[in-house]
């Protein structure tokens, strides 16, 4: 039997593996460097080690700054949740006529250069007061964040029914608790969704943490340029590597919850 073989999908796929090697590549390469036995960097590496993640969680200044990264992601995700959720919603049952520019304003972020965005952040935080500070980073870290936790918000939204809300309002409900007790636990998944990008990206957000970090507090980020610098030995790949694993684990969870958002806005089939 004589196979037929498309030439234009084999150079497609071809191209396709291709490019997620690309971008696998250095993941690929810092993987085993974690796990070398010399305190410095060496591809292929020399021997089997699992010393430093022992050095990296006994390390009381490494533990600093992964438990204040940890804080700031947390704050983040929870604020960034609860703004993107309140912005979507204004955004797509709103008629203002300011929507078109408060869309732009909303997204913003994402093609704004991040180191123009962290100058004019230090500068401004530095003149309220707002620099090296929690609340400084959480403000920050949510900007950066938003346009994703809207962008994931938004497709649940989009496929609400709005008239469930007039239903409800029309049984007596109000407009706020239409929204939270018909709207929201329909997009609950898609919130906790964007929740876990803003959790993601704040913690592993290294630009802006960079200008807002001050002497005693640093993000784990920083605190990483800080050892490239200065002292540069496998703890920095095994550090990534832990990094990589709880990105992970949040796109898992993420791509989970999506599910469970898509299941529940199957149609139900008559009998």
């Amino acid at each position: 039997m004589k196979l037929a073989v498309d030439p234009r999908r084999l150079l497609l796929n071809a191209y396709v593996y291709a490019v997620l090697f690309f971008i696998l590549a250095p993941i690929i390469v810092i993987l085993p460097m974690a796990f070398s036995e010399p305190d410095y960097l060496t591809f292929p590496p020399e021997g089997f080690t699992l010393g430093w993640f022992g050095a990296f969680f006994g390390n009381s200044r490494w533990m600093a700054a992964t438990s204040f990264s940890l804080k700031i992601a947390v704050l983040t995700a929870i604020t960034t949740s609860v703004i993107a959720t309140m912005a979507t919603y204004a955004l797509m049952r709103g008629a203002g006529r300011l929507g078109t520019l408060f869309q732009a304003m909303l997204i913003a972020p994402i093609v704004v250069p991040h180191i123009a965005l962290a100058v004019a952040l230090y500068l401004f935080f530095r003149q309220t007061g707002l620099s090296s500070t929690i609340t400084g980073y959480v403000l920050a870290h949510s900007i950066i964040a938003m346009p994703f936790a809207v962008f994931t918000i938004a497709a649940a939204l989009s496929s609400v029914d709005a008239t469930l809300e007039d239903a409800a309002m029309s049984c007596g409900a109000s407009r706020f608790d239409a929204f939270r007790l018909v709207t929201l636990p329909m997009i609950m998944p898609n919130v906790l969704s964007g929740g876990l990008f803003a959790f993601i990206l704040s913690f592993d957000e290294p630009v802006i943490s960079f200008f807002l970090a001050g002497i005693r507090d640093k993000t784990l980020p920083r605190m990483m340029f800080d050892n490239i610098e200065q002292n540069l030995t496998p703890i920095i790949p095994a550090i990534a590597v832990l990094l990589t694993g709880v990105s992970v684990f949040v796109l898992l969870a993420a791509a989970i919850l999506r599910r469970v958002a898509d299941s529940r806005r199957m149609p139900v089939t008559e009998t």
